[in-house]
């Protein structure tokens, strides 16, 4: 299954519309000031291959924004979480649901920094820049 991102770009009353698989987005490296990824990432195969080439394709200075579906609501099960987390994708569909933590220990390691958030439950939406 091929997991897609639907990218526009608006300049000079232009509008282009590109669609992508997250894994290998079509853009220069450094092309992009900001990217949003709206109730994605638990979808996505790879998470950590998907932001690293988000990292990739942002600008220094350049801004991811996301929202996701979050599995950390209740803090003392994170560590069986990470240990049946594959018996678990197996019942929700290959869907991968981070935690808080590793969402942002995901995106300090792909570049990304100043890692902020708002929650409600089980959702999350954050913004991350890339590094300068």
């Amino acid at each position: 299954m091929q997991h897609s991102i639907v990218f526009f770009s608006c300049c000079f009353r232009r509008l282009a519309l590109v669609r992508a698989d997250i894994s290998r987005l079509p853009f220069v490296s450094g092309s992009i000031d900001a990217l949003h990824a709206g109730a994605a990432i638990h979808c996505w195969p790879s998470p950590a291959c998907a932001v690293a080439e988000i990292s990739r394709v942002l600008r220094p200075g350049g801004i991811f924004v996301g929202s996701t579906f979050i599995a950390d609501v209740l803090p003392p099960v994170i560590p069986l979480l990470r240990i049946g987390r594959p018996y678990i994708d197996q019942i929700t569909g290959n869907n991968t649901f981070l935690s808080e933590l590793e969402l942002e220990d995901l995106c300090r390691a792909c570049g990304l920094v100043n890692f902020t958030f708002v929650r409600n439950g089980f959702y999350i939406m954050f913004s991350a820049t890339k590094a300068s």
